[in-house]
């Protein structure tokens, strides 16, 4: 059998109608628009509508990855959706997504790594096509992250938005797709971002809803400099590994979880502004759900062509980080 890798051949994404502006929070909470864009470079974020959940928009992610792609839901060998903020506790989003899709055939698991979780789900999706376990996988990253959003809280409720992003992967020549892709965490540092309770440690109860613990809890200074630090240092390793260099990069998606974030990991890696994709503005954090929506934005302006490089980098909570890098 002749060696593959697996390469991106559609993608799609899917947000709520609903939007909350800066100016929106303004009379929610003590903030101003000057504070949240100073300090975060959002503008806005979507908001997912009472009766919306998460399923919804990695379906109408999804379909259009598949029609981009060409491929019919039934060819599917495998969905990974990347998530925290999943339809129910069980069965996992990936089934839900799979019925609804008509993908028969899927294998279905969700991939729970935060922010992180869609290029973990590559990572996976690119093992199991070159060693011929699945064929085409259907990656995606989706949340409704408003859900767990404390408004009361100016440090995190500013950040967060709704969204999903899906990709299609399949056998390409060895030239393109995925070059390389490393995945990383340190579980050591699950306070800086976390969510207490629902679990079974933390457990569900009136009184833990009245404390707020399902609420997401973060300590952003402390969280800063490790994100920037695992985004850049996991960039390097990939493309040192593709024997690349950041020269050779046409377009880098970061996640998108703070513009101050995105720059400085930009300037550690000596990339130029202009390679750089950002959409904070518009979409806040979507977590799991930004770089598949980013590379969907990407590929709709034409920012990706043929033979592009393109390098991806995030960094969640876990902590989690990761790097692809491939060639389109």
């Amino acid at each position: 059998m002749s060696k593959v890798n697996a390469g991106i051949l559609g993608t799609g994404h899917s947000y709520p109608e609903g939007i909350l502006t800066n100016a929106d929070l303004e009379k929610m909470v003590e903030t101003s628009d000057e504070w949240i864009t100073t300090r975060t470079g959002i503008k806005q974020r979507r908001k997912a509508a009472p009766g919306e959940y998460t399923s919804q928009f990695a379906v109408g992610a999804s379909r259009e990855a598949l029609e981009r792609a060409g491929i019919e839901a039934e060819d599917v060998d495998i969905i990974l959706c990347a998530t925290v903020t999943p339809d129910q506790i069980l069965p996992s989003t990936a089934c839900l997504i799979q019925a609804q899709l008509g993908a028969n055939k899927a294998a279905a698991m969700d991939v729970v790594a935060a922010c992180s979780g869609f290029l973990y789900g590559l990572w996976l999706a690119d093992s199991m096509i070159r060693t011929g376990q699945a064929k085409y996988a259907l990656v995606i990253g989706a949340e409704i992250l408003t859900r767990y959003v404390d408004y009361t809280d100016r440090a995190t409720c500013v950040l967060f938005g709704d969204g999903a992003g899906a990709a299609i992967l399949g056998p390409v020549e060895t030239d393109r797709g995925i070059l390389a892709a490393k995945i990383r965490s340190d579980g050591r540092y699950e306070d800086q971002l976390f969510a207490p309770g629902g679990g079974t440690k933390g457990g569900f109860s009136a009184e833990t809803i009245a404390r707020g613990d399902h609420f997401f809890k973060m300590k952003g200074n402390e969280l800063f400099k490790v994100a920037v630090r695992s985004m850049a240092d996991i960039s390097r390793e990939v493309l040192e590994d593709a024997n690349l260099k950041t020269d050779d990069v046409k377009l880098f998606i970061p996640h998108q979880a703070n513009q101050r974030i995105t720059d400085a990991v930009a300037n550690k890696l000596n990339v130029d502004n202009s390679i750089v994709y950002s959409n904070i503005a518009m979409h806040g954090n979507t977590s799991s759900a930004s770089i598949p929506i980013g590379l969907d934005e990407c590929v709709e302006a034409g920012r990706v062509k043929q033979g592009d490089v393109v390098l991806m980098a995030s960094f969640g909570g876990g902590v989690t980080w990761g790097g692809v890098v491939m060639r389109w």
